[in-house]
């Protein structure tokens, strides 16, 4: 089994330390919805987690969230309420699309602001060897004593200055970047023995790893956007702490989802909810979506794609509906060698266009079989099992429940649009259709009243 590590650039035999595979996954920066770029990578390293463990490996899967950051403080101040209550409600908001996705849930979930301690512990550590130096009330590490700095994003020093920003005059070096950050009015803030303030975001996924999974994992992933500098400052300050090499042995990245020719972002302001999205079409259809590409590869969102992979979620499903011959004499097909294509290919880096292809091909000769009366009982079973491994469940999509309450204050808001234009018998013939269902209306000059009748 091989995958792609971003660290050597190129596809490495996958050999982790142990039977347990140690999984560490960037989760969302709680201050708004999730989108379809999240569940991009929740569906990528979910259906990765799903295959190692159908190879025989037990995964311990740690995933955290970042509950304190510039734009968690931000949004919450424009909103007027407290960062964790701003917080709370996104980590919420984040397991029902998730859930909803089929997207099984992690070992551990741990939130930045609960694991202060081990944050400290690791800034005074960095501080004790003299990679890190206070300034201002504010913890920076030192780049410039790390060698390996630009190890993951494969930049030179000199690189990355030429295109830094912003210089920071606290800082000793432009690059190096903020381990704890000193409180600002009115920001959460947890007290340290530099003074009062808050972790910086690298600081935090790295102490979360270190705590729940130790000093070395063997997969760290996330987004092609994270590796630098998030990614890189995590295997900086990491290996400096514990020295221990590597933090991780195999850094795994998934493409990132565009709006056109447009990166999917925030800031750009073109993102498409999770919600919204689920909305229209079935989770099996999204994932079917996503996983049709390469996963390191970009993904462009296009409604269009999105209707034909329900479509083809349908045909694997009425493949499942067929009904084959059963008894003594008939023949039976063989689904061992569709088994051993989808290994092939998933050996192969994860690749879950070309499982796809397999299941599509399964669905071919099961309805092939059914034509010609025979025993597609194996193949069906096959088809549900390799399904599974990409999280598909080929059930039809339910219909949701709809609050009959939405229905009568719709009628009753129709009700006095009616009345205002003089239109009294339609108007009264709603109220009669309500009255025959048991509810009673009371109109007032503040408006009207429905109530079930007693």
């Amino acid at each position: 089994m091989k995958v792609f590590n971003t660290l050597s650039g190129q596809k490495e035999d996958f050999r982790p330390r142990g039977e347990v595979v140690t999984m560490y996954v960037c989760g969302i920066t709680a201050y708004d919805e999730c989108h379809i770029g999240h569940a991009m990578s929740y569906i990528v390293f979910d259906v990765i987690k799903r295959y190692l463990r159908f190879k025989g490996y037990k995964v311990k899967h740690v995933q955290n969230f970042t509950d304190i950051e510039d734009k968690i403080i931000e949004r919450a101040s424009q909103l007027g309420v407290l960062a964790s209550e701003l917080t709370n409600k996104y980590i919420d908001q984040y397991f029902i699309d998730m859930d909803a996705l089929n997207i099984e849930r992690a070992d551990v979930y741990p939130k930045a602001t609960d694991e202060i301690p081990k944050i400290l512990e690791m800034i005074q550590g960095l501080l004790n060897k003299g990679y890190a130096y206070e300034s201002h009330g504010s913890v920076y590490f030192r780049v410039r004593n790390f060698p390996g700095y630009g190890k993951l994003s494969h930049r030179n020093l000199s690189e990355m200055i030429s295109k830094a920003s912003t210089y920071e005059e606290e800082k000793e070096y432009p690059l190096d970047f903020a381990l704890w950050k000193a409180s600002k009015s009115g920001e959460p803030f947890w007290g340290s023995p530099w003074g009062q303030g808050r972790p910086g975001w690298h600081i935090e996924c790295s102490a979360m790893s270190l705590k729940y999974l130790g000093d070395s994992i063997d997969i760290h992933g996330g987004g092609q956007d994270l590796i630098f500098p998030h990614h890189e400052n995590e295997i900086t300050q990491s290996e400096s702490f514990t020295g221990v090499v590597p933090f991780a042995r195999y850094w795994l990245h998934n493409g990132l989802v565009q709006q056109g020719e447009q990166k999917m972002s925030k800031s750009v302001g073109n993102l498409v909810s999770v919600k919204d999205v689920l909305d229209d079409f079935s989770s099996d259809a999204i994932r079917l979506f996503i996983l049709s590409s390469h996963y390191r590869n970009p993904l462009v969102y296009d409604s269009e794609a999105l209707a034909a992979s329900e479509r083809g979620v349908e045909r694997l499903r009425l493949a499942l509906e067929q009904k084959g011959e059963e008894g003594e004499g008939v023949a039976k097909l063989n689904a061992e060698p569709f088994e051993q294509k989808f290994i092939e290919v998933m050996d192969d880096d994860f690749n879950t266009a070309q499982a796809i292809a397999v299941l599509f091909e399964l669905a071919r000769d099961i309805n092939r079989g059914a034509e010609q009366s025979m025993n597609i009982a194996e193949l069906q079973h096959m088809l549900l099992k390799l399904a599974g491994i990409l999280g598909l469940t080929l059930k039809e999509k339910t219909k949701p429940i709809l609050d009959p309450e939405i229905f009568v204050n719709l009628l009753v808001s129709v009700r006095d649009d009616l009345r205002q234009n003089q239109q009294w018998q339609l108007a009264d013939k709603i109220r009669k259709r309500l009255a025959d269902s048991g509810i009673t209306l009371e109109d007032a000059p503040q408006g009207t009243v429905w109530r079930y009748k007693r």
